[in-house]
């Protein structure tokens, strides 16, 4: 019987000390994993890539005047609006204009049908001659009856009555001067004209239909859009300011009036009425102003931004509108230290005027801030700068952005009726 292996276990069955050497063998190799895999874990971790700098669009804060204006929403509303109605009654024998069409002051508009004006005036001319020539007459025999009772060949009761007979047709004459001047003029209201240059709006009665001077409607609306108007509220914290203005020059006050959309400038025009209470109500004031409208950028009903301008301040921080953010605890601008890391700085905004905010607060001039590029920036963020449309250190910060306040989705804010 040959001597048992060393290695192998005693009183093991013959098909069991088989398997031993592997187990042995797997025991091994799961120690091994077990003490490199631990080094493995328990190797100190590589350190996390520095995070890359955000490409943005930055400006200087600018040093200039500004106007100081107030501003608010404002209606477009025509300076004079007249329906045209028929005077008399009639046939409406036709129509000289076209709906939408220009007119001046004193244009024939339509035309009634005038034969029984021309009849009642021809009527009127008719009496007007029979009394004069009875006139003619009585004054005639009124000379005979005076060189008569010269010669006492007639009674002094004859002469005074023919001398009342006179007068009396004297007063028939201009009785017939009246009629006739009544029945020219009812004559002449068969044309009708324009009664103020402007537009008209869409016809309302056709040709053929009969007209009455009751009519509710009228012919047609011509509204005035040459010069055009624009009323507006402020609050009544902007009174004081206004009315000292008004009562600071001899000029009226400009106003512009801009889209609301694109902010574009429409017109520019003068302040011609502050109202002469304030609505309790609302705790507003209302304004009118007058604007040239030649190219009819303004329409009746059209809603502007109505903005009036009260002054100038000198040296006023300035910055594109597109810097100014605004926050849950109010506006504020992403400000570039000389690291290149944005600070979030808290800001206050007088006005936004053209594409361009005053800064009345937390900004100081010749700060580098960001313009385009905010909604990537986080506190502490390593910034560099973009080459598309970047601002150049000291140009102005119109240059810098759009001409037009940033949309709302940059979070750029106007700020209307800011106290200066």
């Amino acid at each position: 019987m040959n001597a048992m292996d060393s290695t192998t276990p005693p009183n093991l069955p013959p098909h069991r000390r088989k398997t031993w050497p592997t187990v042995l063998a797997v025991l091994v190799v799961v120690a091994l994993l077990l003490f490199f895999g631990r080094k493995l874990f328990t190797h100190e971790a590589p350190k996390a890539a520095a995070a890359p700098s955000v490409p943005v669009t930055t400006t200087k804060v600018a040093t200039e005047t500004v106007p100081v204006t107030r501003s608010n929403v404002g209606t477009v509303m025509t300076v004079a609006t007249v329906t045209v109605r028929s005077r008399v009654d009639g046939q409406l024998d036709r129509v000289d204009f076209k709906e939408g069409q220009d007119v001046k002051a004193g244009q024939v508009l339509a035309r009634i049908d005038p034969r029984t004006y021309q009849a009642q005036l021809e009527q009127a001319q008719a009496q007007k001659a029979k009394d004069q020539a009875t006139l003619a007459n009585a004054q005639a025999d009124l000379k005979r009856y005076g060189d008569l009772i010269k010669e006492d060949a007639t009674s002094q009761q004859t002469l005074d009555t023919q001398k009342a007979l006179v007068n009396q047709l004297q007063a028939a004459l201009k009785s017939d001067d009246a009629q006739v001047h009544f029945a020219q003029v009812q004559l002449d209201f068969t044309t009708i004209t324009a009664p103020i240059s402007g537009r008209i709006g869409a016809r309302l009665v056709d040709p053929g239909n009969i007209v009455h001077a009751t009519d509710a409607n009228g012919l047609l609306v011509i509204n005035q859009i040459d010069p055009i108007a624009v009323q507006f509220t402020l609050p009544e914290s902007s009174f004081q300011a206004v009315n000292k203005a008004l009562r600071g020059t001899q000029e009226p006050l400009q106003v512009q009036a801009s889209d609301r959309d694109t902010h574009e400038t429409l017109a520019a025009g003068k302040l011609v009425l502050l109202n002469n209470q304030i609505d309790v109500a609302t705790g507003t004031i209302a304004l009118k102003a007058q604007f040239p409208n030649g190219e009819h950028k303004l329409w009746p009903g059209q809603s502007v931004d109505a903005r009036v301008v009260l002054g100038q301040r000198a040296d006023a921080l300035t910055v594109p509108a597109a810097v100014v953010q605004r926050g849950p605890d109010g506006f504020f601008a992403y400000v570039v230290g000389d690291d290149d890391k944005v600070r979030v700085q808290p800001i206050g905004v007088a006005d936004t005027v053209n594409g361009k905010a005053t800064i009345d607060k937390g900004l100081n001039a010749g700060e580098r801030v960001v313009v385009d590029g905010q909604y990537k920036l986080t506190p502490g963020a390593r910034i560099t700068e973009s080459n598309k449309g970047s601002a150049a250190p000291g140009t102005a910060p119109a240059e810098a952005s759009s001409a037009s306040p940033a949309s709302p989705s940059s979070g750029a804010a106007t700020v209307a009726g800011a106290k200066p």
